[in-house]
């Protein structure tokens, strides 16, 4: 009986003691949580949920999950504009198997303190603005099975110590800063698939290693500065999955794209080396002789000086002629100063007064620049020949453009006429324009800078003659294009388009005026753009005798512009084949923050038709809601009601809303394999 009694009261203080501790944990990471959320945002706005006093496993704070003992699991905090830093409290969570952060704003470094997590097999932190280097104590963490660091400003090399991660599947660190040579120790990673370390500053050779990893199938080294020659077995064994442009000094056979080799690059391929195609330099003795190596003479270097200094500001004078000339022109194209009208500036009057001016002026530029309207691409150069641009090519010479016509619709590119610019990260601008042409049919002007535009040649004009087949009646049609090499600028003209975007009827306040006057729109407008929407995208998707298929990357409300009869037409088709990533991607950063960006991109890095699905049913919900962020469920509501706008005020369909609204779920599954089609969509459209 005594020793019952004794064991029950074991059992007791053992049950109090497993209490207090667990607790003490909950504390612990309660803790945690409130230090984590306070640096992630410093002003407190975007995360309300994360206050003292609320249960992280009840739902209390946003983004937060646990697991079945009740410790935080997960952190899911992705695109919610989160400006602040990732703090070493995050170490707090010892139970933490996935940190979502990705699609943010966040500074400074990344912790080492998160070594201490060695439960975590998830770790995006891609897509923000952290700077440093990246910890070598992170090859610490034996769990981890996805890396997501890329599109950062991460410094320094890749630390040796991610050999380590046996259990690595995806390792993307693109788009950095980064240096060194690729270490040798990723070869011993046995479940790597993804390796992504283009755009950086890597030097040296491709370690043979990485040819030995047995599940690899992509390997992206793009315009890095590597030397050497490329592992046979790599480009054998993944074909298509290996991608090395834009890395001048590296050769290699069966890859159309480099140079043979030579026996200077037959260099040890797990060493680095940091000179170029590891051929030394070449410095000549000097001559012991004398006569063969005579300096020249003083008098001589004097007026070789003397000519160089005149040239100089020969050229000078006339840049500046050159420079006051066009501002003149600007003036006298822009004439007096516009009125203001609706809240928006108004240029007709001042391009009536200075029509004469324009018919009788060009641009200096032009007549300097530009030999033909076509300077660049020339068809006498042959090279355009082989990709569609040549002579015979009706399509292609019917779009072409003068450049003095561009400058003449636009008023040489007056501020004025400024629609929008962007793309300040990829160094150089593209800007939006909307103009008049000499027929008087409205226009919008893309101007693309070089440094905006992909430097391979053939890529680029692949890409243009792809924009220029592209015709639908819901898709923005290319109206015309010109460029030139000696301004390195592209100007792509497209139809102007009146109504402006989509998003622009989001959000509207019926008892209002403000917001530019947009109004409501009524409920069988809605059915017809969602409708025109997918047969936009469905023309895209499809492959047709006159253009291959293509997806779409970056549809949002944004990218939907409304004609005179809310027409919608999908613009910014194609884009992504001309511009540079880092433009391409500071456009998609800004759609995924929206919800546009289907979920499985963040882990296989890619685009496909079922992505361009997934963002139509992110539009069918805000067109069906009136509003711009909109929440994407697993089950329609049960009460249709609740979704639809109020400012309709009844005046809708509910059988109509409920089929739409189970339309937009089916889009936005998180198993892209189950998503519809948009041919599929097309056919259930057509039943509502």
């Amino acid at each position: 009986m005594a020793s019952a009694r004794l064991a029950a009261l074991a059992a007791a203080a053992f049950l109090l003691l497993a209490l207090g501790a667990a607790r003490a944990a909950d504390e612990g990471e309660a803790r945690a949580l409130l230090a984590l959320g306070a640096a992630l945002d410093p002003t407190g706005r975007l995360l309300p949920s994360w206050a003292p006093g609320r249960d992280p496993c009840g739902g209390g704070f946003e983004g937060v999950a646990c697991d079945a003992r009740g410790a935080v699991a997960n952190v899911s905090l992705q695109g919610k504009g989160l400006a602040g830093t990732l703090p070493p409290a995050v170490a707090g969570l010892r139970a933490l198997t996935g940190l979502y952060l990705h699609y943010n704003a966040l500074r400074g470094g990344v912790p080492r303190e998160l070594a201490a997590l060695q439960g975590l097999t998830d770790l995006y932190l891609n897509v923000n603005n952290l700077s440093g280097p990246i910890p070598p104590e992170l090859g610490a963490m034996a769990s981890l099975q996805v890396v997501q660091l890329c599109y950062n400003q991460l410094t320094g090399s890749i630390p040796t110590q991610l050999g380590n991660l046996t259990r690595l599947t995806v390792l993307a660190l693109q788009s950095n800063r980064l240096t060194g040579a690729i270490p040798a120790s990723l070869g011993g990673l046995p479940l790597l698939a993804r390796l992504d370390l283009s755009f950086n500053n890597l030097f040296g050779s491709i370690p043979v290693r990485l040819a030995q990893l047995p599940r690899l199938v992509a390997l992206d080294v793009r315009n890095n500065s590597l030397t050497g020659s490329v592992p046979a077995e790599l480009a054998a064994r993944l074909q298509a999955g290996f991608q090395y442009g834009n890395n001048t000094d590296l050769c290699g056979a069966g890859l159309p794209a480099l140079r043979p080799c030579t026996p200077a690059d037959l260099i040890d391929p797990d060493r680095p080396q940091p000179f170029s195609a590891g051929i030394a330099p070449q410095v000549t003795a000097p001559d012991g002789g004398g006569g063969h190596g005579r300096a020249p003479s003083t008098k001589a270097l004097a007026a070789v000086v003397v000519v160089a200094v005149a040239l100089l500001a020969a050229t000078a004078a006339g840049l500046l002629a050159l420079s006051w000339r066009r501002w003149r022109m600007q003036r006298v194209a822009g004439g007096s100063p516009p009125t203001v009208a609706g809240g928006r500036c108004s240029t007709e009057a001042a391009a009536a007064k200075a029509s004469s001016a324009r018919k009788s002026a060009s641009s200096a530029l032009a007549s300097l620049e530009y030999s033909n309207a076509w300077d660049p691409l020339a068809d006498a150069r042959g090279g355009a020949a082989g990709l569609g641009f040549s002579s015979q090519d009706v399509l292609a010479q019917s779009l072409r453009i003068s450049t003095e016509e561009v400058e003449s619709a636009t008023r040489y590119f007056s501020e004025l006429n400024l629609l929008g610019r962007r793309g300040k990260k990829a160094g150089g601008l593209a800007a939006t324009y909307r103009g008049t042409l000499r027929d008087g049919t409205p226009v919008a002007v893309k101007r693309l800078g070089k440094t905006c535009c992909r430097q391979e040649e053939a890529e680029f004009l692949r890409g243009l003659k792809l924009l220029a087949e592209l015709r639908h009646d819901n898709v923005v049609a290319l109206r015309g294009f010109c460029c030139s090499r000696a301004r390195g600028e592209c100007f792509l003209v497209y139809d102007f388009v009146p109504n402006g975007s989509l998003s622009q009827f989001l959000d509207v306040d019926a008892n209002s005026t403000a917001g530019g006057g947009h109004r409501v729109l009524e409920w069988s407008t809605r059915i017809s753009i969602i409708r025109g929407i997918a047969r936009g995208i469905e023309y895209l998707h499809s492959a047709r005798p006159s253009k291959p298929a293509l997806v779409h990357q970056n549809i949002s409300a944004d990218k939907v512009l409304l004609d005179y009869t809310y027409r919608p037409l999908i613009s910014g088709c194609g884009l992504h084949k001309l511009l540079v990533d880092d433009l391409v991607f500071s456009t998609l950063k800004a759609s995924a923050a929206m919800g546009y960006l289907a979920p499985e991109y963040t882990t296989v890095g890619r685009f496909s038709e079922k992505s361009d699905v997934y963002a139509f049913g992110v539009i069918v919900l805000q067109v069906l809601a009136g509003k711009r962020k909109v929440a994407v469920a697993a089950q329609p509501p049960g009460d249709v009601g609740e979704l639809v706008d109020g400012n309709l005020q009844g005046s809708y369909s509910a059988a109509e809303a409920a089929k739409l609204a189970e339309i937009a779920v089916a889009c936005t599954g998180e198993d892209p394999d189950q998503r519809p089609t948009m041919a599929e969509l097309l056919q259930e459209l057509g039943t509502v």
